[in-house]
C-alpha cells in the first residue's frame, strides 16, 4: 500500500517535483506553503553549523571597477572608478565544520559587498551551473549529501540514486567529477553568481546578468590520489593556503567579468536562460570585462568575522536586482531565514554583517537585540511622528509575468544532455579519462540498478561517455 507525502499539517501533497509558478518561465508564488515548508524545516535541521557550506575560510579585500558599464546598471558599486571593500567566503558543500578542504565537492563563492548604497551579497560557486533548477528538490538533494540517518555514513547510493533519477543534474555532476572537482586552493579557482541576475539602468531598463570572477592565478586542481596524500597530512590545506598566501603579501586576484543579455533576447532564448543548471554560450553572449578583485586582509577572530559572516542574495542595492530564477527566488527568502535561526534574529547587526550606511527600520525585539535606541513615538509605520518614510526613487522596472499558477514540471521539454555534451566534447583524453575513473571510485558499492540507470543518462550524452564509464567499472 501506497504511503502518500503529507506536509506537518498532514495535508497531501500533489506534486513534490515542481514549484507553483507564473508560467513555466515565471517566479515563484508565496503561496506555495509545500515549498515554504520544505526550506524552512531544512534550516532548522542542524545546529549550530551553517546547514550546507559550513566547512569555510573568509579574507577581506576591495573590487576595483574600471570599465564603464553604466549603460547598463546605475549601481554606484559598479561604476568606474569605485573601489568598494569585500569580504569573501569560500566553503565546501557537504561536509561538516570538521571536513578536509580537499574534498571532491563544489566549492561556495560567497562574496559580500560593502557598498554606498547598502550590502551587496553575491552568493555563488565555483561552477556557473548547479544540480537542480527547482528549489523544491534542493532539501532531498542535499540529504543524499549528508550523512545516512541509520549509519550516520555518507552515502554513494544516495548521491547516485538522485542524480540518476534527476536528469538535469548531470551538466553539474560532469563537472565534479571532472578534473575541476577538487581545486588545488581557493585561489585556483574561479567564481561565478551562477544564477541570472538583473541590471537596471538610470533609465529604469532592465538587462539580465551573469557574474564571472576569474582567477588570475590559474587554474589549478588535484587528482583523487593527490588529494588523499594532502588530506592524509593536512585537513585545512586550503585555509592554510589561503591565510599564508595572504599574510605573505601574495594577494589572490580576480578578473570581473559579466554576460548581458536583453529581455527581447531572452523570449527568444531556445533554452530557459533563468535555469541554474544552463550556462549562456559565450559567443552569443561574450564576456565583458568589468574590474578586478583582490583579497588583502585576513580576517582577526574566525568565528565573529567568518563563522558568524551571513550571506544572502535578498541583500540588492539600487540597480541590481533578481531574475525569475526559482533557485535564486527561494533562496532570497531561505539564506536570510536561515541566518535568523542559525545566528540570531539581528544577525545583520554584528559588525561583519553592518552595513556601512544608516540601517533604518522599523524591526522590534528579538534575541540579540542589543542597540538602545532614543525613545521615539515612531516605532510603526505610517505614523505623524516623523518616522522613516519610502523613497520612491528606488523603485524598479515593472517585471511582465503571465501564464496560470500550476506546478508545471521542469523537466518537460528541457534538453539537459545538450551543454553536458558540449562540456564532454572540449574535454581531452586524458580529461575524459579522470571523468570516467572518478565516477568509477565514486560509485563504488552503488546498486547495480542504480549505476545502470546513470550510466543510461551518461549515453544519452555522448554513448563514449557511457562507454568510458562502463570500462572503468569493468561492465
Amino acid at each position: 500500500m501506497k504511503k502518500f507525502i503529507t506536509t506537518t499539517a498532514g495535508n497531501k501533497v500533489a506534486d513534490n517535483q515542481n514549484s507553483l509558478t507564473a508560467g513555466a518561465r515565471g517566479p515563484l508564488l508565496m503561496q506555495d506553503y509545500q515549498l515554504l515548508e520544505k526550506l524552512a524545516h531544512q534550516n532548522r535541521e542542524r545546529v549550530p553549523e551553517r546547514v550546507v557550506h559550513a566547512k569555510g575560510s573568509g579574507a577581506y579585500g576591495e573590487l576595483i571597477i574600471t570599465h564603464d558599464i553604466s549603460k547598463y546598471t546605475k549601481a554606484k558599486v559598479l561604476q568606474k572608478g569605485e573601489n568598494t571593500r569585500v569580504l569573501i567566503r569560500f566553503s565546501t558543500v557537504a561536509g561538516e565544520r570538521g571536513a578536509a578542504d580537499a574534498e571532491r565537492d563544489v566549492r561556495g563563492f560567497a562574496m559580500k559587498f560593502y557598498t554606498k548604497e547598502g550590502n551587496w551579497d553575491l552568493v555563488g560557486n565555483n561552477t556557473p551551473v548547479f544540480f537542480v533548477r527547482d528549489a523544491y528538490k534542493f532539501p532531498d538533494f542535499i540529504h543524499t549529501q549528508k550523512r545516512h540517518p541509520y549509519s550516520n555514513l555518507r552515502s554513494n547510493t544516495a548521491a547516485w540514486d538522485f542524480w540518476s533519477l534527476s536528469p538535469e543534474s548531470i551538466h553539474q555532476v560532469t563537472i565534479l567529477m571532472s578534473d575541476r572537482g577538487i581545486p588545488k586552493s581557493y585561489r585556483h579557482m574561479h567564481g561565478f553568481g551562477s544564477h541570472t541576475y538583473s541590471l537596471i539602468n538610470s533609465k529604469n531598463e532592465r538587462f539580465w546578468v551573469k557574474f564571472h570572477f576569474k582567477t588570475m592565478q590559474g587554474i589549478q586542481n588535484l587528482t583523487n590520489k593527490e588529494a588523499e596524500a594532502i588530506i592524509a597530512k593536512d585537513r585545512e590545506s586550503n585555509q592554510r593556503d589561503l591565510f599564508e598566501s595572504i599574510k605573505k603579501g601574495d594577494f589572490p586576484k580576480w578578473k570581473f567579468q559579466i554576460q548581458i543579455m536583453s529581455e527581447e533576447e531572452a523570449k527568444k532564448c531556445e533554452f530557459n536562460p533563468f535555469d541554474l543548471t544552463k550556462v549562456w554560450s559565450h559567443r552569443e553572449y561574450p564576456l565583458i570585462d568589468i574590474g578586478e578583485m583582490v583579497l588583502n586582509e585576513n580576517p582577526k577572530n574566525y568565528f565573529n568575522e567568518v563563522e558568524q559572516a551571513s550571506f544572502s542574495p535578498s541583500n540588492v542595492v539600487p540597480g541590481i536586482s533578481f531574475s525569475p530564477d526559482k533557485m535564486l527566488q527561494a533562496r532570497i527568502f531561505s539564506y536570510a531565514d536561515a541566518h535568523r535561526y542559525r545566528v540570531g534574529t539581528h544577525y545583520e547587526t554584528l559588525p561583519v554583517n553592518r552595513p556601512i550606511v544608516d540601517v533604518n527600520t522599523y524591526h522590534m525585539d528579538g534575541s540579540m537585540n542589543y542597540e538602545i535606541k532614543e525613545p521615539t513615538n515612531a516605532y510603526y509605520e505610517p505614523n505623524s511622528f516623523g518616522g522613516y518614510v519610502e523613497d520612491k526613487s528606488v523603485f524598479e522596472a515593472p517585471l511582465e509575468v503571465s501564464g496560470y499558477a500550476d506546478r508545471y514540471d521542469h523537466r518537460d521539454g528541457n534538453d539537459d544532455f545538450l551543454q553536458a555534451k558540449a562540456l564532454f566534447d572540449i574535454m581531452n583524453s586524458k580529461q575524459k579519462e579522470q571523468l570516467f575513473n572518478n565516477i568509477a571510485e565514486s560509485m563504488h558499492e552503488v546498486p547495480r540498478e542504480i549505476v545502470d540507470r546513470q550510466i543510461a543518462l551518461f549515453d544519452k550524452v555522448d554513448p563514449l561517455y557511457a562507454k568510458g564509464v562502463k570500462k572503468a567499472l569493468g561492465i
